[in-house]
């Protein structure tokens, strides 16, 4: 998953990072709220991680402009407050979670995977495939298909998206993140995503993006 970390304690925000980009995820790391804002897409991300004590702006504050791109992304509160009206401030803006330091970075990690896959970490994308976004793994037949990291990635964001085309600079952004490639280094990735699979179930929408239909 593609998660967005903001905390202006940099020996907090590296350790979790660190911790989370171990367990395969990608972290987005800013300890200025304000270069976040300037440099983010908000609705590439599964998941914001926000401290609320910081110096340019509170971590209320920063959600706030955050969901005015992305409303349906969830939000873990990160900070040593505990008394009630920082907690009820929290959820009252529209916080999933709150998390008080200091903690176990796998208590984090366990609250973000409650968040994000709510239990549904299998997708069934035809009778034979499914995908594991848990641990972005596809299985074949529950035969593990053998993947890179990249096409790893490309899987996870067409099968978040499923019955929606994803556009190519999503996929840029969330795959390369951002690199300037062009399309033909997108397509050729797909010819060989494609090599390995029995059954072609992504659709090339052209000259737009790439998606897989809803398994009925």
């Amino acid at each position: 998953m593609r998660i967005l970390l903001i905390e202006d304690d940099e020996f907090i925000g590296e350790s979790i990072k660190n911790y989370l980009e171990l367990q395969d995820n990608r972290v987005d790391y800013y300890s200025s709220p304000l270069k976040a804002l300037e440099e983010v897409y908000p609705d590439h991300y599964d998941i914001f991680l926000l401290d609320i004590n910081m110096p340019e702006m509170n971590g209320y504050e920063l959600y706030e402009e955050l969901k005015n791109y992305a409303k349906d992304v969830p939000v873990i509160f990160i900070t040593a407050y505990s008394d009630i009206n920082h907690i009820e401030q929290a959820f009252d803006i529209g916080a999933a979670d709150y998390i008080k330091k200091p903690f176990e970075l796998k208590e984090l990690e366990l609250r973000i995977k409650r968040l994000v896959f709510k239990n549904t970490n299998e997708i069934k994308i035809t009778e034979n495939y499914k995908f594991d976004l848990d641990k972005l793994k596809l299985f074949y037949k529950n035969e593990e298909v053998d993947l890179t990291q990249n096409e790893k990635y490309f899987l996870e964001m067409l099968i978040k998206n499923i019955g929606q085309v994803v556009e190519l600079e999503r996929l840029r952004d969330y795959v390369w993140d951002g690199k300037d490639i062009c399309n033909n280094t997108i397509r050729t990735q797909v010819k060989k995503l494609r090599s390995k699979l029995k059954e072609n179930f992504i659709k090339n929408i052209r000259g737009i993006g790439y998606k897989i239909e809803k398994f009925k």
